[in-house]
């Protein structure tokens, strides 16, 4: 079955928004014997729309035409600057209230949450978008269940994410959940993401906020933040960079504050911390401490423990209990 997927731009919208996504339902296309989506960009006006960076996309359909396109399976709307000035334009909200119930997914890249949520079509739902936007849309929009360090989410048929490339992670999760996982990493490779990364994952990350700091360390970190898993030790580390282990000690002091060994368990337990907020494959916390070399079940509480203030059953009970909360207040899109 070809699944129709319409992208919505507009001037000022951002590039990426609008590319990023489509490149990976075009590449699931490209890989697969018969085609999987049938794309379609729509806009205001049929013909280049320009976007925020100067460079322009070619629109086939009017927003106006989205009614005419049924049966429509997803229905992304980009973000960008110029979100702001759509969120004035009464017929793109009224096409979009008009579309919505027909559309089995519904979702925004980055700021194009904004323009949902005026159209009222977000009301009550978990949403999330760039975090320099975050609080805006919660100040403006009351009705959202705003939650700003994630980089995309699920809620009543609704899809958002975070800014940019956080796009292509959402697109991602789309086609994994249409046609598997293999696939989706399949495009992930092709597209050459450094990860698929989990719509639970932080926007921010203690451990990547290091990293854009680690001066001569970078090439050694971008090996490490590819597999946490891998087998490292301070003299495998320390041969990479054909320095010493005591230099390479000093050089993680120097420019990260830490050592070698804390910064690999960080990292480690950053990917254990992730996992437990997977709801689709709940693994145990032995499990979890053999994939990420993070020792055996109660070695895992204990650095869990030190590093977060919380015990990973804590942790993965918070989170669940915040989703809780929102069936239990009744929260349901229109």
């Amino acid at each position: 079955m070809t699944r129709h997927v319409a992208l919505l731009a507009y001037p000022d919208c951002q590039l990426l928004d609008v590319s990023g996504p489509w490149q990976v339902f075009a590449s699931a296309n490209a890989l697969s014997p018969q085609p999987l989506y049938q794309l379609t960009l729509v806009a205001d006006a049929t013909g280049p729309v320009l976007t925020n960076g100067g460079l322009g996309v070619h629109a086939t359909h009017t927003y106006q035409q989205l009614p005419q396109l049924r049966p429509l399976d997803t229905l992304l709307v980009s973000g960008g600057s110029g979100v702001m000035q759509q969120r004035d334009v009464a017929a793109v909200k009224q096409v979009l209230c008009e579309i919505a119930p027909d559309v089995r997914r519904l979702g925004s890249i980055c700021s194009g949450a904004f323009l949902l949520a005026e159209a009222g079509l977000l009301d009550g739902c978990r949403v999330t978008t760039h975090w320099r936007h975050a609080q805006q849309l919660a100040d403006e929009y009351p009705a959202l269940w705003v939650e700003p360090d994630a980089l995309h989410i699920e809620s009543h048929g609704r899809y958002t994410s975070a800014g940019v490339t956080a796009g292509i992670d959402l697109a991602l999760s789309l086609v994994e959940a249409d046609h598997g996982a293999e696939l989706a990493g399949q495009v992930a490779r092709e597209l050459v993401v450094f990860l698929q990364r989990p719509g639970g994952q932080s926007q921010f990350s203690e451990v990547l906020r290091r990293q854009q700091s680690a001066g001569p360390l970078r090439r050694l970190l971008d090996r490490l933040h590819a597999d946490p898993s891998e087998a490292v030790d301070l003299e495998s580390m320390a041969e990479q960079m054909a320095v010493s282990p005591r230099h390479l000690t000093r050089l993680f002091k120097r420019h990260l504050n830490t050592t070698p060994g804390a910064y690999v368990t960080q990292l480690r337990l950053e990917q254990a911390r992730l996992a437990l907020l997977n709801e689709r494959e709940p693994l145990s916390l032995e499990r979890l401490a053999q994939r990420w070399r993070l020792g055996g079940a109660e070695q895992l509480r204990r650095q869990f423990q030190r590093y977060y203030g919380v015990s990973p059953s804590v942790y993965r009970q918070r989170f669940a209990s915040s989703r809780a909360a929102v069936n239990q207040e009744d929260r349901s899109c229109p």
